[in-house]
C-alpha cells in the first residue's frame, strides 16, 4: 500500500490597526494559505470585519507595547507547519507563492529571507538603500520569533537560512499624508527605543544625523537614480531621523 506524504502547510500571521485601505488586497494575495492569523490592536474602521470574510482567525490584542512584541503574540496563534510573516501593506503575488510554495516542499532551510520591492508615493524604489531589501519572513515554527523593538523589529533566529528570488510587494508610502503620518509615529517610537537604550542627543547630533540620512540615502545609496521619489525619500528620511533625535533630546531633558 502507497503512502501519501503530507504536504507543509503555512500560517499566515497579520498585525493590523485602521488598514482598511490596505488589508483585503493583501489577504486576497495569501488566501491560499492553510491558515491566516490576524491580530489587531484597537482598529475603528472596517479593519475587522473585511478580516473576517477571509478568515475565522481574527483576534485583537489592545496592549501595544511594539511591533515586534505584538508580532510574537501574533505567532503564538499559528498551528502550521510553516510561518509567513507579512504587514498589511504588503503583498505576496503569483510568483512568490510559487516560489514558496515550492520550497516548503523541500524545506532545505529553516528560516528564509524574502526581497521587498517597495513604493514611495507612487513609483517602486529601486535604489535609495531599499533595494533589495532582504527580510526575514518566512520560518518553520519553532525556529524563529521576533525581537522586542517597537518599531524595525526583526527576525531573531539561529537556524540555518536561505534565500528566495521572487520579491514582497511593499506599498508603504501611497501619498503625502501617509508619508507624514508615519514620519511623525516612526520618529517618536525611534526615539522612545534610543532613550530606554540610554543614548544621548542634543540639538545639533539631530542636525547631523538628518544630514547624513540624507546624504546617505541621495548619495551613497544612489537615490537620486529615483527621480522626483528619490529626492523626496532622501528629504522623508533626512527629517525623521532629525526628529527623533530631537524627540529623544527632549526625552533625556525631561527625565
Amino acid at each position: 500500500m502507497m503512502s501519501t506524504v503530507k504536504s507543509p502547510s503555512l500560517s499566515v500571521i497579520i498585525i493590523t490597526k485602521n488598514e482598511a485601505h490596505d488589508i483585503r488586497d493583501c489577504l486576497t494575495s495569501v488566501a491560499w494559505a492553510d491558515e491566516i492569523i490576524i491580530l489587531d490592536s484597537g482598529s475603528t474602521d472596517e479593519t475587522l470585519n473585511i478580516a473576517r470574510e477571509f478568515t475565522p482567525n481574527v483576534y485583537t490584542s489592545s496592549d501595544w507595547q511594539g511591533f515586534g512584541i505584538q508580532k510574537n503574540r501574533a505567532l503564538a496563534y499559528a498551528t502550521k507547519d510553516w510561518v509567513l510573516s507579512l504587514d498589511a501593506d504588503e503583498r505576496a503575488d503569483a510568483a512568490l507563492l510559487k516560489e514558496i510554495q515550492q520550497v516548503l516542499k523541500s524545506s532545505e532551510f529553516d528560516v528564509y529571507f524574502i526581497p521587498r520591492l517597495s513604493s514611495f508615493c507612487g513609483r517602486f524604489i529601486h535604489h535609495s538603500g531599499w533595494r533589495p531589501d532582504y527580510v526575514a519572513r518566512l520560518f518553520k515554527r519553532g525556529s524563529a520569533s521576533f525581537s522586542n523593538h517597537l518599531v524595525h523589529e526583526s527576525l531573531a533566529f539561529t537556524a540555518p537560512t536561505g534565500y528566495l528570488k521572487q520579491s514582497i510587494l511593499h506599498l508603504s508610502y501611497q501619498n503625502l499624508d501617509e508619508v507624514l503620518d508615519k514620519m511623525q509615529r516612526y520618529a517618536m517610537l525611534g526615539a522612545k527605543e534610543l532613550h530606554a537604550r540610554n543614548k544621548r542627543a542634543s540639538l545639533l547630533g539631530a542636525i547631523g544625523h538628518g544630514a547624513w540620512a540624507f546624504i546617505r540615502t541621495y548619495i551613497i545609496r544612489l537615490g537620486f537614480l529615483d527621480g522626483a521619489q528619490g529626492f523626496m525619500l532622501a528629504v522623508n528620511n533626512a527629517e525623521t531621523t532629525y526628529y527623533k533625535y530631537l524627540q529623544l533630546y527632549f526625552l533625556i531633558k525631561k527625565s
